[in-house]
């Protein structure tokens, strides 16, 4: 049912915790199914220079917080503002459509820190 890309972020997620001091920190909450994401992120000159995350949800939602981690750390506001969810969901080897909703927790957690930032 899971990729093993997205069993591994499970197993061994990635930039797990809240960061002391963080610039922004976010919570959302997907009603549909109750999983919930918190975001921090250190910015410095524009770029995103740490990101953590804490999901209580499902394996998908876990998997999907750690690679968002990964792919925006190192990244311009800009940059990590124009990325797809169709990215994430590629590179951690798909979702089923029962486990979409996980990639659209780690997006509005990201659109929600990024909007915080502004």
């Amino acid at each position: 049912m899971y990729s093993p890309v997205l069993l591994h972020h499970f197993e061994h997620p990635r930039n797990v915790g809240e960061l002391q001091g963080a610039d922004v920190r976010v919570t959302v909450e997907n009603p549909a199914c109750g999983d919930v994401m918190v975001l921090t992120l250190k910015v410095a000159g524009g770029t995103i220079t740490d990101a953590q995350y804490r999901t209580k949800g499902c394996v998908a939602s876990i998997a999907c917080g750690s690679r968002l981690t990964e792919m925006i750390i190192g990244k311009s506001i800009e940059r990590a503002g124009a990325l797809e969810r169709k990215e994430l969901v590629s590179s951690i080897g798909g979702l089923s459509n029962e486990t979409m909703h996980a990639s659209h927790l780690a997006f509005d957690a990201l659109s929600a820190a990024l909007l915080k930032l502004q």
